[in-house]
């Protein structure tokens, strides 16, 4: 084993788990999940069949991760959040078949006790702000909040809030990282 999984921590068959992966407390991986390098999985959280994970994911405690849901690299999942499956669920009626699919993008953060509904994309490097219900696709760098969630601005790669010239420039104050803002989409500029 290649990564560590605390003794409470339940791990079903057919799952893929990279190296240097911890799984804590009471924790739940149901069959057939891929799970990348170096994710942190805390404690009580549930990862429903098929979903995958990329390398250094960040899942907090208490996360419910549902059949559907895909996160590429470097996401973040504040203690707390969920995703859901179905748009239109009832007891019961079984909708199994009916699961729909959710891309989280590289770098995104979803704050703690968010909820995204199913179908809604969250673009690479995008930031969804604590107690933010998203009900629509979020565009790449965007900084979305509230209930339903709306986009307040723009976020850099590495964190934080952005602010733009009159040229549509952007610079990062921590990494110096400089973007641009065209026709309502944000870019880094290489």
């Amino acid at each position: 084993m290649d990564y560590f999984a605390h003794e409470t921590a339940v791990i079903d068959e057919g799952c893929q788990i990279g190296e240097g992966t911890k799984i804590w407390h009471f924790s739940h991986v149901m069959k057939n999940c891929v799970i990348g390098d170096k994710c942190n999985i805390g404690q009580n959280v549930v990862i429903s069949p098929d979903v995958i994970l990329g390398n250094n994911v960040k899942v907090q405690n208490n996360v419910s991760i549902y059949t559907g849901v895909i996160c590429e690299d470097d996401v973040f999942l504040g203690p707390s959040m969920v995703f859901t499956n179905v748009t239109n669920p009832r007891s019961a009626i079984i909708r199994r078949g009916q699961y729909e699919r959710t891309v989280v993008k590289k770098g995104a953060s979803i704050g703690a006790n968010a909820t995204i509904v199913c179908g809604n994309d969250i673009g690479e490097f995008a930031f969804i702000g604590a107690g933010t219900v998203v009900t629509k696709k979020i565009k790449p760098y965007a900084l979305v909040v509230g209930n339903p969630g709306k986009q307040i601005g723009w976020m850099s790669e590495y964190g934080h809030r952005l602010k733009f010239d009159e040229n549509g420039i952007g610079i990062c104050p921590e990494s110096k990282e400089k973007y641009i803002l065209k026709d309502n989409f944000v870019e880094k500029i290489k």
